[in-house]
């Protein structure tokens, strides 16, 4: 008789098999906003919700996020920092979904998550969660920005903010050509877990250069541009130059002017000499003969 049931058993068994599905690619959520974590179970035979026990718990911790069993929620044990921000969805439980919803995720959140469902017998499946935020538009300021020389080596500084994960930062000069092997970069994060991303680029400075800073979000496929073109009247004279130069410029108006003075003395003695040469050639003044009337003699 055994033998005889021990086959149905089996083949019940079969029929009750239970499979759990969650997305293979990790589960990308922006900061702040919900995200829905999908599970779904499929159970070929019939089942009352009573029976159905839906557990979601931190893969690495076995923390709680979120329990159901009994026909309803069992948040008893639930992980403190997940209180108030989970729920599933109780309507289409009985239809194999099994998904969390979590609410306004936070940075804290990433990591790998756990959906165990339960009817009868059990199974489970693991994904992962991704945060990611936007970064602010990049600015590029330049230090010093004044009185600056051809060949003088200036820090540009690129910042971006309120971003999350860690950016990719590409800095290049006008000509396209990659620079990155001359920056330093750093990141500080605030309460909220967001990065603030600094890049200095150091260069030596050339008139009429740009140079351009791409922040990129691998993540989100978001990135930013910002750039900065030195010009000439970024350039000045260095201060021991422009003296110099002045200096010059003062001396070569003196030499001018004294130039002209010498040539002015030169000829005014040039003249005076002039005059007393001619006055030596002729000592007495001009003597002016009236006019005199020819004509016959007047006979007697």
């Amino acid at each position: 008789m055994l033998s005889l049931l021990l086959p149905a058993v089996l083949v019940v068994q079969a029929l009750a098999v239970m499979e759990v599905h969650v997305p293979e690619l990790p589960v990308v959520a922006l900061h702040g906003s919900d995200a829905t974590l999908n599970c779904s179970f499929s159970f070929t035979s019939p089942f009352d919700l009573s029976e159905l026990s839906v557990f979601w718990q931190l893969t690495d911790t076995k923390r709680s996020v979120h329990e159901y069993w009994n026909g309803r929620d069992q948040l008893a044990d639930q992980a403190e920092k997940f209180a108030n921000r989970t729920s599933l969805f109780p309507t289409q439980l009985g239809m194999g979904n099994a998904s969390l919803l979590l609410h306004q995720v936070k940075v804290t959140d990433e990591g790998s998550y756990t959906c165990f469902v339960r009817v009868q017998n059990y199974s489970s499946a693991a994904l992962l969660l991704q945060v990611a935020a936007p970064y602010s538009k990049p600015v590029v300021t330049l230090e010093p920005d004044t009185n600056l020389r051809p060949g003088d080596e200036v820090a540009l500084t690129c910042v971006a903010y309120g971003g999350y994960p860690e950016a990719d930062v590409l800095w290049q000069d006008g000509a396209g050509r990659n620079l990155t092997q001359n920056i330093s970069n750093s990141l500080v994060a605030n309460e909220k877990g967001l990065f603030s991303m600094t890049s200095v680029l150091t260069v030596v400075l050339e008139p009429n250069s740009t140079y351009s800073c791409r922040v990129t979000n691998q993540l989100l496929a978001v990135e930013g541009l910002a750039s900065v073109t030195i010009s000439g009247q970024n350039i000045a004279f260095p201060p021991v130059a422009l003296w110099v130069t002045i200096g010059l410029a003062v001396c070569l108006l003196g030499l001018l002017i004294a130039l002209a003075a010498v040539c002015r003395r030169k000829i005014k003695e040039s003249c005076e000499e002039a005059r007393r040469e001619a006055a030596a050639l002729n000592p007495h003044p001009a003597i002016l003969l009236a006019p005199t009337h020819l004509g016959s003699k007047e006979q007697p």
